[in-house]
C-alpha cells in the first residue's frame, strides 16, 4: 500500500521526481545580495524556479545588468536577432537609445530612408537641431517663407533682442512702420516703458494734458497720486465726498 501511495504522488507531481522546492537554489544561481533567498548568476534569467541562460544572437553581447542582451555597434534589435544597420549617404552610426542606429550629418536631415540636405537661403545660417527648417536668419533679417529678408529700420528705432523685429528708442511710439515722438504735456513724465508718458503726483490726465488735482472736502491723493479718494467715513458722490449713513 506504500509503494501504492508514492506512485500517486508521482503522478500528480507531472513525473518521476518530487516537485522542486523554491527554495532550494537551483544551478547557475547564489545567495542572493539583497538578504535571504538566490537570485541567478549573470548571464542567466530567472524562469519560474531556475536559471535559464541569456541567448545572445550573432553581432550582440551581454548587457551590464547580466539578465539581457545588446547589439554590437553598426547593429540594432529586430525581435530576437541584432539586424545590420544600413547607414545612408551623409549619415553617421548612432547608438542613441529607440534611435534608427544612424543620424544625418550636419546639414542634412532624415526624410524616410535618407538624409537630404538642408537648403539654407541667403543671410541664413544652419542650427544645432536638424529638426523644423533647421535653419535660421542672421540677426536683422526676418523669415518670410523660405527666404531672409533684411529688416529696414525707421528713424529713432533699433532692434530687439531677437533680432527679427525693431522697436522705438526711448521718447518714441511705434504707430505702424513708423517711431512717433511722445509728446510729453506740462507736469507729465515718461513712463518705464519709454513710449507713453504719465502724469506727476498731484495732477491727473486729462486727454492730452496733465490737470491739477483739487480734492473736495474730505479726500486725499490715491496711492497712485493721480486721482483722489473719499476719507474712511465717506463715499463719493458726483464731486464731493459725502459720509456714509
Amino acid at each position: 500500500m506504500r509503494s501504492v501511495g508514492l506512485a500517486l504522488l508521482l503522478l500528480s507531481t507531472g513525473g518521476g521526481a518530487l516537485a522542486q522546492d523554491s527554495t532550494v537554489p537551483p544551478a547557475n544561481s547564489a545567495q542572493s545580495r539583497y538578504g535571504s533567498g538566490w537570485e541567478c548568476m549573470r548571464g542567466y534569467v530567472r524562469a519560474d524556479s531556475a536559471c535559464l541562460a541569456v541567448r545572445v544572437p550573432a553581432n550582440g553581447y551581454l548587457a551590464s545588468s547580466g539578465n539581457g542582451w545588446e547589439c554590437e555597434r553598426g547593429f540594432r534589435k529586430s525581435g530576437e536577432t541584432c539586424a545590420l544597420v544600413r547607414i545612408p549617404a551623409n549619415a553617421h552610426a548612432d547608438d542613441t537609445p529607440y534611435a534608427a542606429g544612424w543620424r544625418c550629418d550636419r546639414g542634412f536631415r532624415e526624410s524616410d530612408d535618407a538624409c537630404a540636405k538642408i537648403l539654407v537661403p541667403k543671410d541664413g545660417y544652419l542650427t544645432r537641431s536638424a529638426s523644423g527648417r533647421g535653419w535660421e536668419c542672421a540677426r536683422g533679417h526676418r523669415r518670410v517663407d523660405s527666404n531672409c529678408m533684411r529688416i529696414d529700420l525707421p528713424a529713432n528705432a533699433y532692434l530687439g533682442e531677437s533680432g527679427d523685429e525693431w522697436e522705438c528708442s526711448r521718447g518714441f511710439a511705434r504707430q505702424r512702420e513708423d517711431c512717433v515722438m511722445v509728446d510729453v504735456p506740462a507736469n507729465g513724465y515718461l513712463d518705464n516703458r519709454g513710449d507713453a508718458w504719465k502724469c506727476e503726483r498731484g495732477f491727473g490726465p486729462r486727454d492730452t494734458r496733465c490737470v491739477r488735482l483739487e480734492p473736495p472736502r474730505n479726500a486725499q491723493l490715491d496711492y497712485s497720486g493721480n486721482e483722489w479718494r473719499c476719507d474712511d467715513g465717506y463715499r463719493k458722490h458726483a464731486n464731493r465726498c459725502v459720509a456714509e449713513l
